[in-house]
């Protein structure tokens, strides 16, 4: 599904962003009330500026690249800077607009569900902004990796961030994965919506991994596991997923 208009909250902060408001920040508000602030500006940033995890993880992406999630383009910049072909998707109509206007030549509203080989294959597909959440649960992982699997080329890679949901000390954090967990749900897996001004998107799942779950969720996908760039005492990770 593709989000316009009112729904597109996320589009809307993006271009806000874009056009220099430097105070925009949106909110992402889980299902039980937690929110947390979303500020624009971190969207348009150059490679310098860029967590070291992201800055190391990014030197791994080669060939024809999906950039899955594009935001305002950030990665889908550097990349075509460093000479290679790019497909940024996006399911914000806006952030895609932006991604346009900022340069990325290749650009299409879509989630990731549809990638197809239409618009395939793919050496390298980026998930980066802690992206690998479009996962979205156990079982759309394992079909969601099966999907990548069939629209790249042989000896793909997967560059994926994400959080460990069980590296913090939030008190709320906790008592949301053990409602997760009396629901049949992981742990990681939220339930959340954006917002920002007046927009609001609808409500949508997004998954947190440790290693461990990522490494078992690939299991049996056609993928895995084949190095991880952490945070030395935080909570991020990049995953470098190999195809099999």
């Amino acid at each position: 599904m593709v989000l316009t208009g009112r729904q597109d909250a996320f589009g809307a902060l993006m271009e806000a962003a874009h056009e220099g408001q430097s105070r925009a920040i949106g909110v992402i508000e889980r299902d039980d009330g937690y929110i947390e602030p979303d500020i624009g500006s971190n969207y348009l940033a150059p490679i310098r500026q860029w967590d070291a995890i992201e800055r190391a993880g990014i030197r791994r992406a080669h060939g024809r690249v999906l950039d899955a999630g594009c935001g305002a383009g950030r990665v889908a910049l550097h990349l075509q800077q460093r000479g290679l072909e790019v497909v940024g998707i996006d399911i914000s109509a806006g952030a895609v607009e932006v991604s346009k206007a900022r340069g990325v030549r290749q650009t299409r509203a879509m989630a990731i569900q549809q990638v197809s080989a239409s618009i395939g294959p793919f050496d390298t597909v980026a998930m980066y902004g802690a992206n690998l959440g479009l996962l979205r649960d156990a079982r759309h992982a394992r079909w969601l990796l099966r999907r990548l699997h069939h629209v790249t080329t042989p000896g793909a890679t997967i560059l994926g961030s994400s959080r460990d949901p069980f590296n913090t000390e939030v008190a709320e954090h906790f008592a949301y994965h053990e409602r997760n967990r009396r629901r049949g749900r992981m742990p990681g897996q939220i339930r959340l919506r954006f917002r920002y001004r007046e927009r609001t998107s609808p409500w949508f799942d997004y998954l947190f991994l440790s290693i461990d779950e990522l490494s078992e969720i690939a299991a049996g996908s056609g993928w895995r596991l084949d190095d991880v760039v952490a945070q030395d005492d935080g909570p991020m990770y990049v995953a470098v997923m190999r195809k099999t």
